[in-house]
């Protein structure tokens, strides 16, 4: 299934490849190393935020503080750090749009990317919203959520080495 989803998007890379946007990028000597220093800050402050949450699910960080206070507190950082890290991401893989959609890794980053959003915006989103839950659970988790995102990281380190 996923290589059908992969094949059906080939277009939409092809597209990317000859786009004014991936030209100008690839055109400019400083544009790339700009736009991946905002891609790497805005993914170092989400993974932080998701790490704090993650650790007070888990009952080892700031633990007279209730969960979902904490959530309510990090949830803008989160969302403006996802937004700047996937716009960036967006313009960083459209300027080598056909090297990424050939990339095992950039497609394992990929799988890893939309898991660990859809288990942030469910699950983990359940769960801060109650501050009474089952402590294996918040530690499994924690586990999760903290495995997903480094598998982003991961993945996106071995884009280059491919």
């Amino acid at each position: 299934m996923w290589e059908a989803i992969w094949t059906a998007v080939y277009p939409l890379f092809a597209w990317g490849e000859t786009s004014w946007l991936s030209e100008s990028i690839r055109g400019s000597i400083v544009l790339f190393p700009v736009v991946e220093t905002f891609h790497i800050l805005a993914l170092t402050l989400l993974f932080g935020a998701i790490v704090m949450v993650d650790l007070r699910l888990a009952g080892l960080i700031f633990k007279d503080q209730p969960i979902s206070k904490l959530s309510r507190d990090v949830k803008s950082i989160i969302f403006w750090s996802l937004l700047v890290t996937l716009a960036s991401g967006i313009f960083m893989a459209t300027s080598e749009a056909l090297k990424c959609w050939s990339n095992d890794p950039f497609r394992l980053k990929m799988a890893f990317l939309i898991s660990a959003i859809i288990f942030h915006y469910t699950v983990q989103r359940y769960l801060v919203r109650k501050d009474e839950f089952n402590h294996w659970v918040g530690k499994l988790t924690c586990v999760i959520s903290i495995v997903l995102w480094l598998s982003v990281g991961l993945g996106g380190k071995g884009i280059a080495f491919w």
